[in-house]
């Protein structure tokens, strides 16, 4: 199996319970948040809609410089409505299928840098990017946002196995 093919069906697999799981996010508590060095939730449910959007920035630009990552389109904007949250992680998987698409395994072995300040911090092959720095990634705020999810009162999807108000998927 190619690495691309692993990736996009990867990507496929966790869709469906990122989607189950923004369609869940309260309207009107944007600014809620769970602690005060937590995120608020609007911040973190429009993160968690945009990550697919990582894909195609990973694949297609050699780095990302954090100094210009707030005006970026893969920076999260806050969304007024769950449809909005899910129309924009639909947008996002959208380009991230379409990205992974057009690149051959040669390109997953190519350097990839994270920058802040014109200064590399980071630097690892895009398929390593892939799996850590947006695949895991999205899984783990996909994981916050479910406990705030718990901590409002709102039902949990069942992920990759039951949760107290789902059976299996």
């Amino acid at each position: 199996m190619k690495l691309t093919e692993l990736f996009a069906a990867q990507l496929e697999r966790e869709a469906a319970p990122t989607r189950r799981t923004l369609e869940r996010v309260p309207e009107g508590r944007n600014d809620w948040k769970p602690h005060e060095k937590s995120m608020p939730l609007g911040y973190l449910a429009a993160l968690v809609a945009s990550m697919p959007s990582w894909v195609p920035m990973t694949l297609d630009k050699d780095e990302l410089d954090l100094g210009s990552w707030m005006e970026s389109e893969h920076h999260p904007r806050l969304k007024a409505t769950r449809e909005e949250l899910v129309a924009s992680f639909d947008e996002a998987l959208v380009a991230a299928r379409r990205s992974l698409a057009a690149v051959d395994d040669a390109h997953l072995l190519k350097p990839w840098r994270f920058a802040v300040g014109g200064r590399v911090v980071q630097e690892q092959p895009r398929h390593q990017m892939l799996s850590d720095g947006v695949l895991s990634h999205l899984a783990h705020h996909r994981g916050q946002l479910t406990v705030y999810l718990r901590l409002l009162g709102a039902p949990v999807p069942s992920i990759y196995g039951p949760s107290a108000d789902e059976g299996r998927p």
